[in-house]
């Protein structure tokens, strides 16, 4: 019987070349069913494009395509074998499938020796030997998707990632990523899923106590449509968690009940669905399976693959290599002769050869080893709010669940897509908007506080604070609604020496609360477990202490308005003022008088500036009284000029400072920063436990620090449980308490006993924690800048921290003049000093050339004498020097000689 159809199909082929009558061009298409489908996807996608091509009479004007179908059970290579002879004993122009390796190799070996292209559209293990001159996949190149995998993950910028494979093949398409580790610092964590067994929770479970939060699953969209079930009853659908499917066909699994949990997840695409035309074809192919057979569960109704999009691409091309073939005759072939297909490598070249836009892109096959090596994937994202739409209406409910974030070429690299200007304008409540948040905090004045009511208050309403009104504040702008719940162990969060974390950020690193909106500090160490918003208030760690005790001006008090160097200075400047005026009076002739002035003959003369005279004339002038001795050298007068006005400006200095001085009543502290505190061990301080001051101490290395923690580490009672206790014991106990500036402020508005101590120690700022990775850290941090644009988080400071405030002090205390003050005044006496040395010199000198002889010199001893005897007169009267008739010395002053008056005359004339 069997021989009996072979006959005929031969007869009928004869018939069809003798007439004359249009080319029919065969097929063969085998394909492996499963149990619990009828039908394969390839198979309905072959049938598919072998009508559509027969009705476009524009393709194949003079040929008409038709197919042989064979199906075999999966795994059956010999049946495989044996279902493809017969099909070439048909007379086939090339064989599809099938798709599992084992079958494959057996049908391509037969294909090779009889010389018939053997098209494939799923992935194959490549050959060693690279001997398949007559096979042609159209699946992506497996190096090429390996390279699309890395570059993912680079533009993602993840640094700790975890791949789960579920068959040996997906390591080979993780190579790139497996050798990347090396140069991009990546920790890479492979887990594969358990062969021949669906339940993955054990795994995933163990994924979720490790926190692995982005995953990279390498399996069939079968797989991955369980997997998404089962990490959805797992609790792992969340924002936290960023999924990576390396299989083409997300796309079109029913992800629905998963579209709204805030889930990133994210794929590669294959079909070009902004091209019109595949669009159209894929409307088509939707009509015909809601017609058809029941697809596979997980799919969405009525959606093509990838298998079958490349399938129909496969079929396709092969219209496309007939335009091309003429007088191509296709005869039967015999699996036991060995005979191959003489128009065999002419058609296998024509496939090479053509190019064409399919359903799944642009397609070049390589001449080489006919394989898909240039092709576009687009890297899809799962989005919420189905803004994203098809070019044409009627693939937007295949679209509208995904967004295309970017396009990635084998050759060229990842190319991001530009965002539509809709979707630039989209306000950032988008993905906030009807979500509830976990807010977790601690209680702390005036952040979070109970609020009092004889009402009892439920829910949010419990608690009241400049915290709550910020987090009021970001609900507003972003849309969603929250649950504010107390840190249960009342701690910020501190790691201890095994690394773990408490407090708040434990609830965060544990994904218990989604934000953390307290006095949070933003540090380096708690940056690297979770994530921080920009900070809403800027502050800095400070000392809280007792306000000293004031202390009334003490007896010696009016000595307070100088500086002790000021006052050395200027018994220095009085003493060297009087030494000198006594050098000078002595120096210059016109100090020096007749004390008989009715004896103009008289050989005594007289100087009224002795040492004492000179000190009195010093200590006068200084004390604004004045003295009976007056100058009358100029160069006497100069240094008693400088003198008054030096003085003038030290009274005037210190007449307008000790009026402060004796009114203010001065602050008398014990210590004044905080190097103070670290130098001594009297007072007691310390900090709030596992908190962000307590850390700041514990990981400087600053010298001072240092010794202050060394202290604090070293006393069970410096570090206290929280600001509260911290603020008793300052009130009732000799304790400093080290705390943030802002709390400092509030609390010293509350209560006059207290006040800050010294400047800022450091600067920090507070900011919302968020899980690391979380996508409203970003959202969150434009709202806070929006806050401060608009002036807000300055009133809601404003509204908390204002109190009764304390009596302010009538006056600040004033400052001791110091060198830097007063100081020029110095340098003008000195000036003053040596400009009046220099003009007692030069009356010393005219005096000397006036009283020697005329025509007389006068000779360097002479001078020196002269000089000396002005010295030694300590009473001030000495006798005029006469002229000598002596040997003389060379002459120092000389001048011409003038004619002399007799003597006899002038005593003539006194008779």
């Amino acid at each position: 019987m069997e021989h009996r159809k072979r006959l005929f199909c031969y007869i009928v082929i004869a018939a069809e070349i003798c007439l004359g009558s249009a080319q029919v061009l065969r097929i063969g298409g085998i394909f492996e069913t499963r149990e619990s489908e009828l039908v394969s996807m390839d198979e309905l996608a072959f049938k598919f494009a072998v009508n559509n091509i027969n009705r476009n009479k524009t393709l194949m004007p003079n040929a008409t395509l038709t197919y042989d179908i064979q199906r075999i059970n999966i795994f059956d290579g010999f049946e495989a074998s044996r279902r493809v002879c017969d099909q070439l004993a048909l007379g086939v122009v090339a064989v599809f499938g099938p798709s599992h390796s084992s079958s494959v190799s057996a049908v391509q070996s037969i294909c090779n020796a009889l010389e018939v292209p053997h098209i494939q559209t799923r992935w194959k293990h490549p050959s060693v030997d690279n001997k398949d001159t007559f096979f042609i996949n159209l699946y992506p190149e497996y190096t090429a998707i390996a390279r699309a995998i890395l570059d993912v993950v680079t533009f993602f910028k993840w640094r700790k990632l975890t791949v789960v494979y579920e068959d040996s093949t997906g390591l080979m398409r993780m190579q790139e990523l497996i050798k990347a580790p090396a140069k991009l610092n990546l920790k890479i964590r492979i887990r594969q899923l358990t062969p021949g067994n669906q339940d993955a929770r054990p795994l995933l479970k163990e994924l979720k106590k490790d926190r692995e939060f982005f995953i990279i699953f390498d399996c069939s969209y079968r797989t991955a449509s369980e997997l998404l079930k089962q990490l959805s009853s797992m609790g792992m659908m969340t924002e936290y968690y960023h999924f990576f499917f390396t299989t083409l066909d997300l796309f079109a699994l029913d992800l629905e009940p998963y579209r709204y949990s805030g889930v990133n997840m994210t794929g590669f695409r294959l079909l070009n669905f902004d091209d019109p035309w595949v669009a159209s074809t894929i409307d088509k192919w939707a009509t015909d399976r809601v017609q058809g057979p029941k697809q596979e569960s997980g799919l969405m109704e009525g959606v093509m693959t990838t298998d079958a999009a490349l399938m129909y691409d496969a079929v396709y091309m092969v219209a496309v290599a007939s335009q091309r073939a003429t007088q191509m005759t296709v005869s039967s072939l015999q699996c036991h002769r060995h005979k191959p297909w003489r128009f065999g490598p002419r058609f296998m070249n024509l496939f090479k050869e053509a190019q064409w836009d399919g359903l799944t892109g642009h397609i070049v096959l390589n001449k080489t080893d006919g394989l898909r090596r240039d092709f576009d994937l687009d890297i899809i994202s799962l989005q919420e709010d189905g803004t994203a739409r098809g070019i044409v209406e009627g693939t937007s409910r295949l679209t509208k669940r995904w967004i295309k974030v970017a396009v990635w070429n084998s050759y060229r690299g990842m190319k991001l897509m530009e965002k539509p200007s809709r979707e630039k304008n989209t306000n950032v409540t988008d993905s906030l908007a009807n979500r509830t948040l976990i807010v977790t905090t601690i209680q702390e004045n005036p952040y979070v506080m109970v609020k009092k009511s004889d009402k009892e208050l439920v829910g949010n309403d419990r608690y009241e604070g400049y915290c709550m009104d910020l987090l009021k504040e970001l609900s507003n702008i972003l849309g969603f609604t929250y649950e504010v719940r107390l840190v249960g162990d009342g701690k910020y969060g501190a790691q201890n020496d095994k690394g773990e974390w408490n407090g708040m950020v434990r609830e965060l690193i544990d994904h218990v609360a989604d934000l953390a909106v307290a006095p949070l500090t933003i540090t380096y160490v708690r940056e690297k477990v979770i994530d921080f918003s920009k900070p809403f208030m800027t502050l800095g760690i400070s000392i809280l202490y007792r306000k000293p005790n004031g202390t009334n001006p003490g007896v010696f008090s009016f000595l307070n308005p100088l500086s002790p160097d000021i006052w050395m200075y200027v018994l220095l400047a009085c003493t060297g003022v009087s030494c000198v005026l006594f050098v000078i009076a002595r120096f210059t002739p016109y100090e020096w008088y007749n004390p008989h002035a009715c004896n103009p003959s008289s050989t005594l003369v007289q100087n009224n500036f002795t040492l004492l005279n000179s000190f009195w004339f010093g200590i006068g002038a200084l004390m604004r009284q004045g003295s009976e001795v007056m100058p009358k050298a100029l160069s006497t007068r100069i240094v008693g000029g400088i003198w008054w006005f030096f003085t003038l400006i030290i009274i005037s200095s210190y007449t307008a400072n000790l009026a402060a001085f004796l009114t203010v009543e001065r602050m008398d502290a014990p210590i004044d920063s905080a190097d103070d505190l670290a130098k001594q061990t009297r007072i007691e301080y310390g900090a709030v436990r596992d908190g962000s001051t307590m850390t700041f101490f514990k990981k400087s290395k600053i010298s001072t620090y240092e010794k202050m923690w060394a202290f604090m580490s070293s006393r069970k009672t410096a570090l206290v449980k929280n600001n509260k206790e911290g603020i008793t014991r300052v009130l009732t106990t000799d304790y400093a308490m080290l705390m943030e500036s802002t709390s400092i402020e509030y609390i010293s508005q509350r209560n006059c006993n207290l006040t800050q101590i010294g400047g800022l120690i450091d600067s920090k700022g507070y900011g919302v924690g968020t899980p690391i990775g979380s996508p409203y850290r970003d959202k969150i941090t434009i709202a806070i800048l929006q806050l401060q644009e608009e002036g807000k988080l300055h009133m809601m400071k404003e509204k908390w921290w204002r109190g009764n405030g304390c009596p302010e002090e009538d006056n600040k205390e004033a400052n001791a003049l110091g060198v830097e003050n007063i100081g020029g005044i110095f340098i003008v006496l000195a000036a003053g000093l040596v400009l009046s040395v220099f003009v007692a010199i030069g009356e010393f000198i005219y005096k000397a050339r006036r009283n020697a002889d005329i025509e007389e010199c006068m000779s360097f001893s002479t001078v020196m004498e002269e000089f000396g005897r002005s010295l030694q007169c300590y009473k001030g009267v000495r006798r005029r020097s006469r002229p000598q008739s002596a040997a003389r010395s060379p002459c120092v002053f000389c001048q011409p000689k003038r004619p002399a008056k007799r003597e006899g005359g002038r005593r003539d004339s006194s008779a």
